[in-house]
C-alpha cells in the first residue's frame, strides 16, 4: 500500500534491492522469500519475534536522487503481487514526468505531494466506514472551493480530486474541483500559486488520451487553449463526471429545462456526494430508457443479475432484472439473445416459487393475457418481490382493465378511425397480397404463437431477421408501435390526443402557417395525400404536436415523416409514433436549430473517417458528407429513396434505432467508393449518390409503385442498374454491423459539444454583423463584449433570483433578443467597462442608463440595447456624450413624481398632433431640464472627474459652467414670466448692489447645491446615492472671478423631490440641452475630456481579470491550508 513518505538512511540495511530505475528502488526485507544465509535467518527471527504492531512489510519502494543521501519510502507490500503493482504504476504514470524536472529537489518534493494524495483520494473512497467524518470532509472541501475561486452559495461541488495540471511542460500538483457549472484546479507549490476557473459552457472538446508528453490524461478543449490534468487516481471515474456535467452545459445552452434540472439537483447534507449520486443516477436513467425504450419520467429503482427461463429454447438465459416504477425489463447478458419488457399494468401475479438445486430462488411472474415469466438465481428475493408489490399498489386502477394489447392495435374496424390511410385506400381492391407477402405474414404469426404478441412478447434474434426481411404491410403499424415504445405511452395517456386537437383546433401560431404551407408538399406522388382526407389526417396530427411540444412546435422533415406514419397506422397511434421520434429516438432532430441532425452528421463523419478513410479524405475536400447526410437522418431516407424501399429503412431503424441509418448511410458509400474517388467537384458526387438511390428497389413490394419525383427526373435515357434494397441492408450488417449503440451515443457526446459551441459562434457571428452597422465597435470588440454579456447571463440563470430562465433566454427570437440581463448584472458591467467613472455614484448612473435602454420596461436589457448605450460614450462625438449624460438625468432616466398635474383633452391632442409629424431627431427636440435634474446632473459631473490628471482644472470649469447655467436659468425664467410680470417686478426692485448682483448667480448655485446636501446627523435615506466619495473633496476654492462654494460630496441629491431644512427649489427655473452644450464648449477642459478617445480593450481585460483578482484576495492569507484535508 501507498504510505505518507518517510526518511530512510541506511537504504541497504536488512534490505536487498531487487529492481531500481533512476528514480525508485525495489526492495525486499532479507529473510524473506528466496535465499538471503545467515544474516537473513536473523533478520527474520527478529520480524517474527517482535510484538506485531513492529513487524516490517517484507517489500517497500524508495524514491531516490543522485545528489542526496537520503531516501524516501514511498510504498510497502506484504506480497510482490501487491508490490509489483505499485512499482508498475510509478513507472507508468511518474517516470517520465519526473524526468524532465531540472533538479533532485522539485523530484522529491512533486513525488511526495502525489503520493500524500494518492493516500488521500483512497481513504476518501472507502465508503462505510466514516461516513460522518467523510461528509463532513466534503463540506470542507466545498467551502474551500467557494473561498478560492469566489464561488456562491448557488453553486454545488460535485467532486473533487488530487492530479496534476500540466502547465507548460511542467505538472503542477494540486486539486481539481467539479462543480455543476465549473472545472476549477488549484496549485500552491514552492511558492507558486496555480488558478484556473473554466466554465462547462466553454468545453468544445473533453479527451481522454495517453501520449509520450502526457500520460494518460484528460484534455479540456476551449475555444481558446487546451488544458491537461493526469496522474488520476482512478481516470475512467474522473473522465465520466466530467462528460456528465458538460453535457448538462450543453443542455443548457440548447433550452432552458437544464437549468431546472440543475437547481433540482441535492445540497450535500447526511451523505458524501449527494450531487454526484444523483448524477450517477441519471446517466442510468438514460441508459435505461434508452435500452427499452421507455417514457422520458421512468426511473430505474434497481437491478440485478439473475436468470430467465425461455420456453421457446428450453433454457435459461443469463441477464439482468430491472425494476422501474411502471416496467420490469429483462436484458441478457449476450447481445440479442433475449429482451423482455413487462409493463407493471399487465401484471397480474407475483410469487415466489419453490427453490431448488437447478432453480434457487425463482420469482414467477402471469399477466393478464396468461404469459407467465420465471426469474431465477435471484440474491434478494424477499426484497425484490416486496419492491414489485409496492409498484404494483400504486400503479392506477383505471389501467388494470385493459384487455390483451391486441385489443389496443393491429385490429381491423369498419371506421375510417382505426385503420390507417393505406388500408383505406386499397379497401375496395381485390385482395391479392402476393406469395412472398403470405409467407411473411405467417412467419410472423409463428413467431406470435412462440414468442408470444404484444408488449410482453420475447425480443430475440428472431425477431431481428424477420424484421430486416421486412414487416408485413399488415402488421407493419402494430409492429411499429411495440418497438419504438410508442404503445405505452398510448395505452397510458387515453384520450390525451383527442383533448390536444380540441385545444389546438382554430389557434393560429406560426407553427400552424408553416404546417399549412407544407401540407401538400408531404408525398405528393402519393394518392392517399392527393385528396382531402389525407391532408386532413396529417394537419390534426401536426398541429396536436405542435401544440403539446411549442419548444419544437414544427420543422421541416416532420411532414414528410408523419405522412408516411399515417399510411399504416391511426391517427392516434401516428401521433405517438411522432413523440417517440422526437423526443426519445431522434433527439433534438426537430428544433429550429436541427441540433440533433448536425450531430448525427459529424458522428457520420467520425465513422466515414474511421471504415472509409481514403474516400473521406476525398468527400471532405469535396464538402459532400455535410451536404448528403442532413436529407438522409432528417427523413430517415424517405426522401431520396423511392417510397416502398425507404419504409424497409424504418422498419429496421424502429426497431435497431438510429445504428441502422448510420450502417446503411456507410454501405450506399462503400457501393460508390469508386465513382465518388473519380470525381473531381460536388456537383457530381451528389449526381452519383442521387442516381444510386433513386434506383434502389424493393421487388417484393405488393402495392402498385409509387414514382419517385426525383427518380423521374434524373433517369435519363439509360437509367443505371437496380439495387436491391435487401440486398443493401444485408451488405450494411456485414460490412458495418460492428457498430454498437453505446459507442454511438458517446460519439454523439463529442460532435454535440463540437456543434452546439459551433452554433453559438455563428450566433456571435450573426450578432457582431448585425451591430456593425450600429455601432462603432470594431469585431474583436463586439466578440469581447458579447462574451462577457453572455458569460453574465448565463451566470444569472444559473446563480440568478427565484425568476426563471425562461424570462431571461428566448431561444425563439432573434439572435441579438436572446440573451439579457437584470439591472443587477448591468450595474455589474457597466461599473467595470464604463469609461464614465463616477466612484460610488456609478450605481447610480448604471441604473439611470438602464432605465434609459429599457424601453419595453420589462426590467431587462438584450445585447442590442446594451452596445448603443455603451457605444455613445466610447465613440460618439462631444455633442453625441453630453445628449446622452443629459437623457440621464431626464425620464426616465429619473423616475418621474409619483404625482403628476391632471391633463386636460386639449394637452392629448396637441402630443397626438405632434406624434403625427415628421421627426426631424434635432438636439431642440430634448425636453427642458428643471432645478433638481440639473443638480443631480452637477453631482454627475463632480464625481466623474474624481480620478483624473487634470482633476483642478475639470473641478474649476464645471464650477464656472453650473454658475453660468443657474444665470441663464434665471434669465430664462424671467422671459417665460411674460414682458408685464417682469416689468412690475422690475419698478418694485431696489437698486442693486454691484458686488451682490456679481454674487447673485454664485449665491444660488452654492445654495442649490449646499441646500441638497445632507447634514451631518441626518440618517442616509438612500444606500445607493449617498455613499462618500473622499475625492471629491480636492475641489475647494476655484481662482478669483468664477464660483467659490464649499466641498461637494458625493451625497448631494435631493431624493423624491423631498425639501429638507433650508432648501428650496424654483420651480420656474429650467434650462434646455443648447445651453448646456453653449456653456460646455466655454472651457477648454471640459472639451478635451468629452472628446478624448478611451479604449475599452483595457476594461474588458480588467472585466475578465477581476473575478481572478478577488480570488486571489481571498485566498491570500490561506495558502497553508489549501489542499482538503482528506
Amino acid at each position: 500500500m501507498w504510505i505518507q513518505p518517510e526518511e530512510v538512511l541506511l537504504a541497504g540495511a536488512l534490505w536487498v534491492s531487487e529492481r531500481a530505475n533512476p528514480f525508485f528502488i525495489l526492495q525486499r526485507r532479507r529473510g524473506h522469500g528466496r535465499g538471503g544465509g545467515l544474516s537473513g535467518l536473523l533478520v527474520g527471527t527478529l520480524d517474527v519475534v517482535l510484538d506485531s504492531s513492529a513487524r516490517v512489510a517484507p517489500y517497500r519502494i524508495l524514491l531516490q536522487t543522485s545528489d542526496s543521501q537520503i531516501y524516501w519510502n514511498v510504498a510497502c507490500g506484504s506480497s510482490r503481487k501487491e508490490i509489483t503493482e505499485h512499482w508498475d504504476w510509478l513507472e507508468s504514470n511518474l517516470l517520465q514526468t519526473i524526468s524532465i524536472f531540472d533538479n533532485d529537489e522539485d523530484v522529491t518534493t512533486f513525488v511526495k505531494g502525489k503520493i500524500s494524495g494518492i493516500i488521500a483520494e483512497e481513504n476518501r473512497l472507502k465508503q462505510g466506514e466514516e461516513p460522518e467524518e467523510d461528509c463532513g470532509k466534503f463540506r470542507e472541501a466545498e467551502l474551500k472551493m467557494r473561498r478560492l475561486f469566489g464561488m456562491p452559495d448557488e453553486e454545488k461541488l460535485v467532486n473533487y480530486y488530487s492530479c496534476s495540471y500540466w502547465k507548460g511542460r511542467v505538472p503542477r500538483q494540486g486539486w481539481l474541483y467539479l462543480s455543476v457549472n465549473h472545472l476549477c484546479f488549484y496549485s500552491f507549490l514552492l511558492g507558486k500559486e496555480v488558478t484556473l476557473v473554466v466554465q462547462w459552457t466553454e468545453v468544445t472538446q473533453l479527451e481522454k488520451n495517453a501520449t509520450l508528453v502526457f500520460p494518460e490524461s484528460v484534455r479540456v478543449s476551449t475555444r481558446h487553449t487546451e488544458h491537461f490534468f493526469s496522474m488520476f487516481l482512478n481516470i475512467n471515474d474522473t473522465f465520466k463526471l466530467m462528460e456528465q456535467l458538460a453535457n448538462i452545459a450543453m443542455r443548457q445552452l440548447l433550452d432552458n429545462e437544464a437549468f431546472a434540472a440543475d437547481r433540482s439537483l441535492p445540497k450535500p447534507s447526511k451523505t458524501l456526494k449527494n450531487v454526484s449520486l444523483d448524477l450517477d443516477a441519471r446517466a442510468k436513467n438514460e441508459r435505461y430508457r434508452a435500452m427499452f425504450r421507455l417514457m422520458q419520467d421512468e426511473r430505474l429503482d434497481g437491478h440485478t443479475d439473475c436468470t430467465l427461463w425461455t420456453p421457446f429454447a428450453k433454457m435459461h438465459v443469463v441477464g439482468q432484472l430491472f425494476i422501474s416504477n411502471n416496467y420490469i425489463c429483462f436484458n441478457s447478458r449476450e447481445e440479442d439473445l433475449c429482451q423482455l419488457i413487462i409493463p407493471l399494468r399487465e401484471v397480474s401475479i407475483v410469487e415466489k416459487a419453490d427453490s431448488s438445486s437447478v432453480l434457487p430462488c425463482p420469482v414467477s411472474i402471469s399477466t393478464k393475457n396468461k404469459m407467465n415469466f420465471l426469474f431465477a438465481n435471484l440474491k434478494d428475493r424477499d426484497f425484490l418481490v416486496q419492491r414489485i408489490s409496492d409498484f404494483l399498489q400504486r400503479t392506477p386502477d383505471s389501467s388494470w382493465g385493459d384487455s390483451s394489447p391486441l385489443s389496443l392495435i393491429g385490429q381491423s374496424a369498419s371506421s375510417s378511425a382505426s385503420q390507417g390511410l393505406l388500408q383505406l385506400y386499397y379497401r375496395d381492391t381485390p385482395e391479392d397480397l402476393g406469395p412472398k407477402e403470405k409467407m411473411k405474414e405467417e412467419a410472423w404469426n409463428i413467431h406470435f404463437s412462440e414468442f408470444g404478441r404484444g408488449v410482453c412478447m420475447y425480443r430475440t434474434s428472431r425477431t431481428r431477421e424477420l424484421v430486416l426481411n421486412g414487416i408485413p404491410e399488415r402488421l407493419r403499424g402494430e409492429l411499429w408501435l411495440l418497438f419504438s415504445g410508442a404503445q405505452n405511452e398510448m395505452v397510458t395517456h387515453p384520450g390525451y390526443y383527442g383533448d390536444l386537437l380540441e385545444q389546438a383546433m382554430g389557434q393560429c401560431s406560426l407553427a400552424t402557417e408553416e404546417i399549412e404551407r407544407d401540407l401538400h408538399r408531404s408525398m405528393p406522388e402519393h394518392r392517399a395525400f392527393q385528396n382531402e382526407m389525407g391532408i386532413a389526417a396529417l394537419r390534426r396530427v401536426l398541429t396536436a404536436y405542435a401544440h403539446r411540444n411549442p419548444g419544437i412546435g414544427y420543422c421541416q422533415a416532420m411532414n414528410i415523416v408523419t405522412s408516411v406514419l399515417l399510411l399504416y397506422c391511426t391517427e392516434e397511434e401516428a401521433f405517438w409514433l411522432l413523440v417517440a421520434l422526437c423526443e426519445r429516438m431522434l433527439p433534438d432532430y426537430y428544433n429550429t436549430r436541427v441540433v440533433g441532425a448536425l450531430v448525427d452528421q459529424g458522428v457520420f463523419e467520425e465513422l466515414t473517417r474511421a471504415f472509409l478513410p481514403l474516400l473521406y479524405e476525398h468527400m471532405q475536400d469535396l464538402g459532400v458528407i455535410s451536404t448528403i447526410s442532413l436529407s438522409w437522418f432528417l427523413t430517415l431516407f424517405l426522401s431520396v429513396m423511392p417510397f416502398d424501399s425507404a419504409v424497409l429503412l424504418v422498419d429496421c431503424f424502429f426497431y435497431e434505432g438510429i445504428k441502422v441509418i448510420f450502417q446503411v448511410a456507410l454501405a450506399v458509400l462503400h457501393d460508390n467508393m469508386d465513382a465518388l474517388l473519380s470525381c473531381s467537384d460536388e456537383g457530381e458526387a451528389m449526381t452519383i449518390l442521387g442516381r444510386y438511390l433513386d434506383n434502389v428497389v424493393n421487388r417484393q413490394t405488393v402495392a402498385p409503385p409509387i414514382p419517385h419525383l426525383h427518380a423521374l427526373l434524373t433517369s435519363g435515357d439509360d437509367p443505371p442498374q437496380e439495387i436491391d434494397i435487401f440486398q443493401l441492408i444485408k451488405s450494411s450488417y456485414e460490412k458495418f454491423g460492428s457498430l454498437r449503440s453505446d459507442v454511438i451515443e458517446q460519439m454523439r457526446f463529442k460532435q454535440r459539444l463540437k456543434v452546439i459551441q459551433s452554433l453559438e459562434d455563428t450566433a456571435k457571428r450573426s450578432v457582431v454583423r448585425a451591430m456593425m452597422t450600429e455601432s462603432a465597435f470594431s469585431i474583436e470588440e463586439l466578440e469581447e463584449l458579447y462574451c462577457l454579456f453572455k458569460s453574465k447571463h448565463m451566470t444569472s440563470c444559473y446563480w440568478g433570483s427565484s425568476s426563471s430562465a425562461a424570462e431571461r433566454h428566448d431561444p425563439s427570437l432573434p439572435y441579438l433578443e436572446q440573451y439579457r440581463i437584470d439591472p443587477a448584472q448591468f450595474i455589474q458591467l457597466f461599473t467595470a467597462l464604463a469609461p464614465w467613472v463616477c466612484g460610488g455614484h456609478t450605481p447610480t448612473l448604471s441604473a439611470r442608463l438602464f432605465r434609459l435602454l429599457d424601453q419595453n420596461q420589462d426590467r431587462l436589457v438584450n445585447f442590442k440595447e446594451f452596445i448603443t448605450g455603451l457605444s455613445g460614450m466610447y465613440h460618439g462625438d462631444m455633442m453625441e456624450k453630453l445628449k446622452l449624460l443629459y437623457k440621464l438625468h431626464l425620464p426616465p432616466g429619473i423616475p418621474p413624481p409619483p404625482f403628476e398635474k391632471v391633463k386636460d383633452y386639449r394637452y392629448y391632442l396637441r402630443m397626438w398632433a405632434r406624434e403625427k409629424e415628421p421627426r426631424r431627431g434635432t438636439i431642440k427636440d430634448l425636453p427642458r431640464m428643471n432645478q433638481e435634474q440639473f443638480i443631480e446632473l452637477c453631482k454627475t459631473l463632480y464625481n466623474m472627474f474624481s480620478e483624473e490628471p487634470q482633476e483642478q482644472q475639470l473641478y474649476h470649469a464645471i464650477a464656472t459652467v453650473a454658475s453660468l447655467l443657474l444665470r441663464i436659468g434665471e434669465v430664462g425664467k424671467k422671459f417665460n414670466n411674460g414682458s408685464k410680470k417682469m416689468e412690475t417686478a422690475a419698478a418694485q426692485a431696489p437698486p442693486l448692489d454691484p458686488q451682490r448682483e456679481g454674487g447673485s448667480g454664485e449665491a444660488q448655485v452654492c445654495q442649490a447645491l449646499a441646500d441638497a446636501q445632507l447634514e451631518p446627523g441626518t440618517p442616509q435615506t438612500s444606500d445607493e446615492e449617498a455613499k462618500d466619495d473622499t475625492s471629491v473633496s480636492s475641489y475647494s476654492v476655484v481662482s478669483s472671478g468664477s464660483l467659490q462654494c464649499e466641498d461637494i460630496a458625493d451625497d448631494t441629491v435631493l431624493i423624491g423631490g423631498e425639501q429638507r431644512r433650508g432648501s428650496v427649489l424654483d420651480v420656474d427655473w429650467s434650462i434646455t440641452f443648447e445651453q448646456v452644450l453653449a456653456s460646455l464648449l466655454t472651457e477648454p477642459p471640459l472639451v478635451d475630456y468629452f472628446e478624448r478617445k478611451v479604449n475599452i480593450q483595457d476594461k474588458m481585460v480588467a472585466c475578465k481579470t477581476q473575478r481572478a483578482v478577488e480570488r486571489q484576495i481571498s485566498s491570500a492569507s490561506d495558502h497553508e491550508d489549501t489542499q482538503p484535508s482528506v
